[in-house]
C-alpha cells in the first residue's frame, strides 16, 4: 500500500474528530451543528465587521475623579476618544484610584489572602456596554498615559439593554496576561490577540493591575470590533487548536469555576480504594499543612481522589481564610450553599466583586452568614451590588466578632442601611469608599465603634458637614491610625484642629482634593505639630500648600514616608530639600504640576536622594 494512504487515513480521522467536537458542543447550545458541518464543504458567508465605541460605563471598582464631575472618572471611557493619540496627564481620561505598590506599603495596607491563584492579579475593573451584540474579533484599548495596566479582558453573555434577563450569565475570558512593565508613559493602542467565543456580546469588562506602573494609568476609549454572525471555523482558512480534540477541555479549563466546584463539593460517594497510599502514615496535622498551599479549586479536585483526602479537603480548618474573589464570575447561591458545612470556622472571607446580576440573592447570602458568621473577623464585600439593608442587618446580627468590614463601591446600599453598622462595636477597620452613607448614620457608627483604627470615607458625597464628623472622630476614635477623606468637599480648619487634637496616633491621612482647606488658616501647620507619627500625607491638588507647611513637616514628621503635594504653586526647591534631608524614610514624593518644581529640579533631587521616588507628571 502506498504510504500516502495511512497519512490520508490519519488526516481523515483528525478531520472527523474536529467535526465531532464542534457538533457535540452544539448540542449544548453553543452552535448549530448542521452549520458547523456544512460550513466546511462550502464557502463561508461574507460577514461585515462592526466597529463601535463604548456606549455606557455600567460599573467600576474605583476611579481617581469625583462622583459629581467628569474629570479623571471612568465615565470618560464612553464614546469616542477625547485625547488619543496625544500623551500625558489629561482630565478627560479614565483613571483608577491607585498605582504602584505605595498603597501596599502604608499603615492602612491589608494583609493579603492566602490561596489566591497566581493567575489572578486583578486589582480594579470597569464594565462597558456597547450598542450592538457581536462576536468579538478585536478589542482596541486606547491608553494615553503610563500604559500596561490591563491584565484581563472578559465578555459577558448578558445583554444589558435586553428587557428579558437571561437564565444564565456567562463570562468568558477573551485575553489575560500577567502585569508587564511598559517602557515609557507614551500613548498607545493596545490590541491583544483575543480568542473567539460562542456567544455574541455587548458587555466587555477590563481588569487592571497597576502595581508595576510609575504613575496612574489613563484610558481614553475602548473599541469593540465584531461580526453579527458567529465565525465558523474552516479547515481551509483556520488552524484548529489541538485542545479542541479533548472532550473535557471546557470542564478542565473552568474547573476553577464555582459552577463545577459546586458539583465537586457535593460529591459524597467516592470510589473504593484498597489503601490511601502512604498518606495513612502521615500525621493529620502534616497533611493539613501540605493541603493549606492548595487553591480552592485544587482542594475540590483532590477531594475526589480518596476518602482520606476527601476528609482533609472538607475539614473546616482548611477554610479559616477564604477568598472567592478570583472566582467572582461563577460564585452563586449554590456555591455558598455547598461551602456552608466547610466554613463553620471561617475568620476571613472575601466576597468582593461577587454576586452581581442576580448571582447571589439576599436570602442566599443571609443563609450563609447565619451558619458561618459567628467566628468571622474580616469580611470583604467590595463592589457587592446585591447588598441591601437586610444584608447589613444580617452581618451585624450574625457576625458578633467582626473587626474589619469593606463595603468599598457598594453604591447600591441605601443610606439608611448604614445605621446597622453601629451595632458592631468591635470594628477596627471600616471602608466606606464611594458609598451613600449619610451623616446621621456615620455619627452613630463613630459614637459606638470607638475601637476603629482604619476608616475610609473617600468620595462619600452625601455627608453634609465633615467638620462635625471630624469632631466626633476626635472625641470618640482615639485609636485611629489611618483616615481617608479623599474628595470630601467641606472640611475646614476647624475640623482639622479637632481631628489633630483627638486622634494623635494617626499615621496616615488623605486630604487629597479637599478644596475648603487653606494653608493660610494654619491647618497644615497644626497637623504637622500635632501628628508626629505621620507616615503618609496626601494634600493632592491643594494649591495653597506652601514652604512653611513643608518645613513644619520636615521639623515634626520625621517618619514621613509618602507625601503628595500635586498642584501646589507655593513650594520651592529649597523647602523640598529640607524635607528630604530630614525625613530619611521618605520613599514617595509627588510634585506633579508644582509650578516651581521643574524637570531640572527633579533631576537634581533624584541625584542627591536616589532612594526617593520623585514624581513629576506632564501634559503635552
Amino acid at each position: 500500500m502506498s504510504p500516502v494512504f495511512p497519512m490520508l487515513t490519519v488526516l481523515s480521522m483528525f478531520y472527523y474528530m474536529c467535526l465531532r467536537r464542534r457538533a457535540r458542543t452544539a448540542t449544548r447550545g453553543e452552535m448549530n451543528s448542521r452549520r458547523a458541518i456544512e460550513s466546511n464543504t462550502r464557502a463561508l458567508p461574507i460577514n461585515v465587521e462592526i466597529v463601535q465605541y463604548a456606549k455606557e460605563v455600567l460599573d467600576f471598582s474605583s476611579h481617581y475623579g469625583s462622583e459629581n464631575s467628569m474629570s479623571y472618572t471612568m465615565w470618560n471611557l464612553a464614546g469616542i476618544p477625547n485625547v488619543y493619540p496625544s500623551s500625558g496627564d489629561f482630565t478627560q481620561t479614565a483613571v483608577f484610584r491607585t498605582y504602584g505598590t505605595w498603597w501596599d506599603r502604608c499603615p492602612s495596607a491589608r494583609l493579603p489572602f492566602k490561596r489566591t491563584p497566581s493567575t489572578f492579579c486583578s486589582q480594579d475593573y470597569v464594565e462597558l456596554a456597547f450598542e450592538e451584540p457581536v462576536y468579538p474579533t478585536a478589542v482596541h484599548i486606547l491608553e494615553t498615559y503610563h500604559p500596561g495596566a490591563v491584565v484581563r479582558i472578559l465578555a459577558c453573555s448578558a445583554n444589558p439593554y435586553s428587557q428579558n434577563p437571561p437564565a444564565e450569565v456567562r463570562w468568558e475570558v477573551l485575553w489575560s496576561e500577567a502585569p508587564t512593565k511598559v517602557n515609557g508613559p507614551q500613548a498607545r493602542q493596545f490590541t491583544p490577540c483575543i480568542k473567539q467565543i460562542n456567544f455574541p456580546t455587548n458587555l466587555i469588562r477590563l481588569e487592571v493591575n497597576s502595581s508595576l506602573l510609575d504613575y496612574y494609568t489613563e484610558l481614553d476609549a475602548v473599541v469593540l470590533h465584531g461580526v453579527k454572525e458567529r465565525p465558523v471555523l474552516s479547515l481551509k482558512t483556520s488552524m484548529i487548536d489541538m485542545n479542541d480534540i479533548d472532550e473535557d477541555e471546557d470542564e478542565e479549563k473552568y474547573g476553577c469555576g464555582m459552577d463545577t466546584l459546586n458539583k465537586q463539593f457535593s460529591i459524597v460517594t467516592l470510589r473504593e480504594w484498597p489503601t490511601n497510599g502512604y498518606f495513612d502514615k502521615l500525621p493529620y496535622e502534616l497533611i493539613q499543612l501540605i493541603l493549606s498551599h492548595l487553591t480552592v479549586p485544587d482542594l475540590c479536585r483532590l477531594a475526589q481522589t480518596c476518602k482520606l483526602l476527601y476528609q482533609h479537603c472538607c475539614d473546616p480548618l482548611q477554610y479559616i481564610h477564604l477568598s472567592l474573589q478570583p472566582y467572582w464570575a461563577r460564585i452563586n447561591d449554590t456555591s455558598l450553599e455547598y461551602l456552608q458545612s466547610r466554613c463553620t470556622l471561617i475568620q476571613w472571607l472575601n466576597l468582593s466583586w461577587t454576586g452581581n446580576r442576580g448571582a447571589i440573592s439576599v436570602s442566599g447570602f443571609s443563609r450563609f452568614l447565619k451558619v458561618c458568621g459567628s467566628e468571622l473577623v474580616r469580611l470583604e464585600l467590595s463592589c457587592g451590588h446585591f447588598l441591601n439593608e437586610t444584608c447589613l442587618e444580617v452581618i451585624t446580627e450574625m457576625c458578633p466578632n467582626l473587626q474589619e468590614l469593606n463595603l468599598s463601591s457598594c453604591d447600591k446600599i441605601p443610606p439608611q442601611a448604614f445605621n446597622h453598622i453601629a451595632k458592631v462595636g468591635s470594628l477596627k477597620r471600616l471602608i466606606l469608599y464611594r458609598t451613600k452613607v449619610e451623616q446621621t448614620a456615620l455619627l452613630s457608627i463613630l459614637n459606638f465603634c470607638s475601637e476603629l483604627q482604619h476608616l475610609s470615607l473617600g468620595s462619600c458625597v452625601m455627608i453634609e458637614d465633615y467638620d462635625l464628623i471630624a469632631s466626633m472622630m476626635g472625641a470618640k476614635c482615639k485609636k485611629l491610625r489611618s483616615l481617608d477623606l479623599w474628595r470630601c468637599k467641606n472640611i475646614t480648619e476647624s475640623g482639622i484642629a479637632e481631628l489633630a487634637s483627638g486622634c494623635q496616633l494617626l499615621e496616615e491621612l488623605d486630604l487629597g482634593w479637599c478644596p475648603t482647606l487653606q494653608s493660610s488658616t494654619g491647618c497644615f501647620t497644626n497637623l504637622a505639630r500635632k501628628l508626629p507619627n505621620l507616615q503618609k500625607l496626601f494634600l493632592t491638588a491643594n494649591r495653597s500648600v506652601c514652604d512653611t507647611d513643608i518645613e513644619e513637616l520636615a521639623a515634626n514628621c520625621t517618619h514621613l514616608r509618602q507625601l503628595d503635594i500635586l498642584g501646589t504653586r507655593m513650594v520651592s526647591p529649597a523647602s523640598l530639600r529640607k524635607l528630604l534631608e530630614s525625613c530619611k524614610d521618605l520613599s514617595l514624593l509627588d510634585v506633579s504640576f508644582c509650578s516651581q518644581i521643574d524637570n531640572r529640579v527633579v533631576l537634581e533631587l533624584n541625584a542627591d536622594f536616589p532612594n526617593v521616588f520623585i514624581k513629576k507628571s506632564f501634559t503635552q
